[in-house]
């Protein structure tokens, strides 16, 4: 895929770094981590269980993981744009069709492919 047919996915990706960035600040509360968010707002009240402290704890690591990962792998797919090798399955080495790409342009693998990481990388 040359520079030209990789243009719309390059700006699809840099708007959806930049949207899920401002998500991270707000939700996170600015400089803060969101842990730090959560605490914040739990555990000052005397209704605020311990449990419910924890829980909210563990929900708020889970989604600041699932998040860095997506930031993870959309700035993965702007370097393999750079490197000239978007587009193409990271494991294989065929052609990610456009539809994929389209639908979900930080993907690195074909379908086949990906399939078969979800099957062996099972949590």
């Amino acid at each position: 895929m040359n520079k030209l047919d990789t243009a719309p996915f390059k700006q699809q990706l840099l708007q959806q770094r930049a949207t899920l960035l401002a998500q991270l600040a707000t939700l996170r509360g600015g400089a803060i981590g969101r842990a730090e968010a959560s605490a914040a707002h739990f555990g000052e009240r005397e209704e605020d269980s311990r449990a419910q402290m924890e829980t909210e704890r563990e929900m708020e690591f889970t989604l600041d993981a699932r998040e860095s990962a997506e930031l993870d792998a959309i700035d993965a797919a702007l370097q393999r744009i750079e490197d000239g090798t978007y587009g193409v399955c990271i494991d294989c080495g065929v052609d990610i069709p456009a539809a994929r790409l389209n639908a979900a342009p930080e993907t690195p693998r074909c379908v086949r492919c990906q399939e078969q990481y979800e099957r062996t990388h099972r949590a």
